[in-house]
């Protein structure tokens, strides 16, 4: 039986915020204050760089180029290589509690990836699950567009008692993104084909962010029982706790 998801539609503007908001969320699932959260926004202009990208040589200035390109540069606490998205873009963070620390990993990477293709060919657009060749942040579970744009990254936040599982969609205005890639990219010493770096309207020029947030969220009404909510004071603070963890 699905659990009931609280919607909070107050995420913070600030992308480095907008991430400690979602550990300190994590840490209301775990502890069973909450039963389960979804934030579906979208975001503004950020480059979420891996754990793995700042040990290498190249980080400080791939940081740099993404100012330059007005992305703010944070740390995310999520697995992967550093992905980018802005306001044409959607990120969902589905949050429910777990059984176990590796329970359902996989499955997880699996179903949403199917579900989340599933939710993009209604709106018409040739979604296929899988790793295209030369992607950035690659991934088996990517969703791409007709095998030739990277639409879909998803990454997970798994601990003995909570999951965090967050996407992010890239849906138009594609420009900045290749552009911002090809610098952070080539600072990083990391080889990569930036034709898979762009967005969904490049193949389906009709499709807009509107429409597939709208998508997104009537597929979520549907599957889930889900409930609007409010960040509280309380959770606000403790996500000040976390901010520094991934501000550069």
């Amino acid at each position: 039986m699905p659990i009931t998801l609280t919607a909070l539609n107050d995420v913070s503007p600030d992308p480095t915020i907008a991430l400690a908001q979602a550990r300190a969320l994590l840490d209301e699932v775990k502890a069973g204050r909450r039963a389960g959260v979804l934030r579906l926004y979208r975001p503004e202009p950020t480059a979420a760089f891996g754990a793995r990208d700042r040990f290498l040589p190249g980080f400080p200035a791939a940081v740099a180029a993404a100012r330059d390109h007005g992305f703010t540069p944070v740390l995310r606490s999520l697995g992967g290589r550093v992905a980018v998205y802005h306001r044409d873009s959607l990120v969902i963070d589905h949050l429910e509690p777990a059984a176990g620390l590796l329970s359902g990993t996989q499955e997880r990477f699996t179903g949403f990836g199917d579900w989340y293709t599933a939710i993009l060919r209604g709106l018409g657009v040739d979604a296929r699950l899988g790793e295209i060749p030369g992607e950035y942040c690659p991934g088996e579970h990517s969703v791409n567009v007709a095998g030739r744009i990277k639409a879909i990254g998803t990454a997970q936040r798994v601990t003995h008692s909570g999951w965090l599982f967050s996407s992010s969609v890239v849906v138009a205005d594609p420009d900045p993104i290749r552009a911002v890639l090809t610098d952070i990219q080539s600072a990083l010493g990391v080889d990569w084909d930036p034709a898979t770096g762009g967005a969904i309207s490049e193949v389906h020029p009709g499709v807009t962010a509107d429409a597939v947030e709208a998508a997104f969220r009537t597929a979520y009404s549907e599957r889930f029982t889900v409930e609007p909510g409010t960040l509280t004071a309380a959770e606000a603070s403790a996500a000040e706790g976390y901010v520094e963890q991934h501000r550069l």
